[in-house]
């Protein structure tokens, strides 16, 4: 008997990654991938021209019966009425409208006010904060927008001509309550004075449409809610994900709600809600500590191991690129504690594994504040490859952390949605998966308390 196969697709900041995968199993047949521009802001067409050079790299995509689409979340998509891009998109990455972000906490009240409008405090990342400064910096391209989606709406839009999106994506905006299941528009017109037209919110086992060929297209979603269910996370389970940006996140039968901003309050992808916590700095951090002391990943993990916790007192908060949360984007990464002792290559690796680490630490202890439980720590993304991350980590969190084996976890969520919309069942495909590794290691609390006093000075200049 043949097997049922289906797609995932991953557009992700820097990459479309796809794979093909057995419906029943999940077991990857194959896979292909393609780069993204580099920057902050990108001609949505060039996602187009990856996704198909990405499906062309896999193999083709005539024997699938199904694919979903898992994208980056935030970006900003800009429609004329006629369908075409009225400017490139900015990314959730892309820092300039956070005067725009704090306008818009200031206009409805303050942040607990958008926390329970909205489940989530916008900063610069979010789509209603661009928007907001789209109309007010570039008025024309504004007045020429008559609708607005996000990127993995684009792709699904390109494939279908749907303009659909789904709830995990939509909770991203700022102007979609997760607790409602509704869009609040009276939010976009506070950011913009007019609400353009608005993707329609598909279900998590709805299917958007069909490509040209007769391959159904699910609804799609964020690239956090993808992984979600690529990994098959419960209750009780944290995710800490080490890429481009570094989010920790985890699913809850409840919305939540957070004042401080510190946890956004996402929907996920299969009808439940995933709070979690966002930081800019994560796998980029030690690209750059690799440039830094002149050496490749492998020999930044053995400096790294070949140094002490605590790197002797060195610390380095990673605001390499402003940083999301704490709510800081014009801050720069900063190095304290030099001293001649600590002044080695080794030391300077340790410590900037130690401060990514931390940074993500906070993320893990702002959602048990939310009261999240945390019965397993994962740890998945690029940098977790690197074994000084994989080591170093359990003495961070305090607790044992589980690597599971390496995966293309967001395309591959995208295709348990692909696999759940053809099969119509209640509930999404759970696709086994082994190799999980554990790490233990003793507990370092003086690493993050140094940490918190470099952090500190760092927000109090």
């Amino acid at each position: 008997m043949s097997k049922t196969l289906v797609a995932g697709v991953d557009s992700s900041t820097q990459s479309c990654k796809v794979v093909v995968a057995d419906a029943e199993t999940g077991a990857v047949v194959r896979a292909g991938q393609a780069p993204h521009p580099d920057g902050t802001e990108v001609d949505p067409a060039a996602w187009w021209e990856a996704l198909n050079l990405a499906i062309a790299d896999a193999g083709g995509l005539a024997d699938v019966e199904a694919l979903g689409v898992g994208g980056q979340q935030h970006g900003m998509v800009c429609r004329s009425g006629d369908g075409e891009v009225v400017r490139p998109a900015l990314l959730w990455n892309d820092t300039r409208s956070a005067g725009a972000a704090e306008d818009l906490v200031r206009e409805l009240g303050g942040p607990a006010k958008w926390a329970e409008a909205a489940g989530s405090v916008p900063v610069a990342s979010f789509t209603v904060t661009k928007l907001r400064w789209l109309a007010r910096h570039e008025p024309d391209a504004f007045a020429r927008t008559a609708s607005v989606c996000l990127p993995h709406d684009y792709l699904t839009w390109r494939l279908t001509g749907e303009f659909v999106t789904d709830r995990g994506d939509a909770s991203g905006t700022g102007y979609w309550s997760p607790a409602e299941g509704e869009y609040r528009t009276d939010l976009l017109e506070l950011a913009t004075g007019r609400v353009p037209e608005l993707p329609r919110v598909l279900g998590p086992a709805e299917a958007a449409g069909r490509t040209s060929s007769g391959a159904l297209v699910s609804a799609g979603t964020g690239d956090n809610m993808a992984a979600a269910l690529g990994l098959g996370i419960r209750p009780g389970d944290i995710v800490v994900s080490l890429g481009t940006s570094g989010t920790v996140f985890t699913v809850s039968e409840r919305p939540s709600a957070d004042p401080s901003a510190a946890v956004a309050g996402f929907a996920d992808g299969t009808g439940r809600f995933l709070p979690l916590v966002c930081t800019l700095n994560a796998a980029r951090v030690l690209d750059a500590a690799t440039r830094l002391l002149g050496v490749d990943h492998h020999e930044l993990a053995r400096l790294a191991l070949s140094a002490p916790p605590g790197a002797d007192g060195l610390v380095l908060v990673p605001y390499l690129e402003g940083e999301r949360t704490p709510n800081r984007p014009d801050a720069t990464g900063s190095v304290h504690g030099l001293r001649l002792d600590n002044s080695t290559p080794a030391h300077l690796a340790r410590a900037a594994i130690e401060g990514m680490l931390c940074g993500l630490a906070d993320g893990l202890d702002a959602l048990l504040d939310q009261g999240a439980r945390a019965e397993r720590v994962l740890l998945i993304g690029g940098a977790a490859r690197s074994e000084a991350v994989r080591r170093i980590a359990p003495t961070v969190f305090g607790r044992p952390v589980l690597v599971p084996e390496a995966g293309e976890y967001v395309a591959e969520g995208a295709a348990v949605q692909a696999a759940w919309a053809l099969s119509e069942r209640p509930e999404p495909p759970r696709w086994e998966r082994t190799g999980l590794a554990t790490y233990e290691d003793e507990a370092a609390p003086a690493v993050r308390e140094r940490y918190a006093q470099a952090r500190d000075h760092v927000l109090s200049r």
